[in-house]
């Protein structure tokens, strides 16, 4: 018969000081934080995130495979990127003109399509007589 095992509390604290035994430990640095540092760390996550799903709309991901480039590569790519690299490319990223402007340009060619529906050479715009 088997002997049942009557000091259970010796056992598990043999196991539970193997197991601290058996940890890697990593020392541990305390250190002054400044708040600029803190808020570079707080904002470095969103600016990451903001440029993951700038890079999942699918605007960008067709344009990217138009380029040859694979969309995961470029996720992949992103991840990594330092903070200050990632703060640096939407700075640029929100600078660049792409996109921007739609509105303006839809007038602009709206305008000489009346233009050109005024003067003679199209015929767009039922509305619009042309000059004799």
């Amino acid at each position: 018969m088997m002997k049942a095992n009557r000091h259970p509390s010796k056992v598990l604290g043999f196991l539970f000081a193997l197991l601290l035994a058996l940890l890697p430990v990593s020392p541990l640095m305390a250190g002054m934080l400044d708040t600029g540092s803190l808020i570079h760390a707080a904002t470095a996550g969103a600016e990451r995130a903001a440029l993951v799903q700038r890079l999942g709309s699918p605007d960008v991901r067709d344009a990217l495979t138009r380029m040859g480039v694979d969309p995961a590569d470029a996720e992949t790519r992103v991840a990594r990127l330092t903070d200050a690299e990632i703060s640096d490319l939407n700075a640029r990223l929100d600078q660049l003109p792409a996109g921007a402007g739609v509105l303006e340009v839809a007038v602009i060619v709206f305008l000489i399509l009346v233009v050109t529906d005024v003067i003679g050479l199209t015929n767009i715009f039922a509305f619009i007589r042309p000059a004799r």
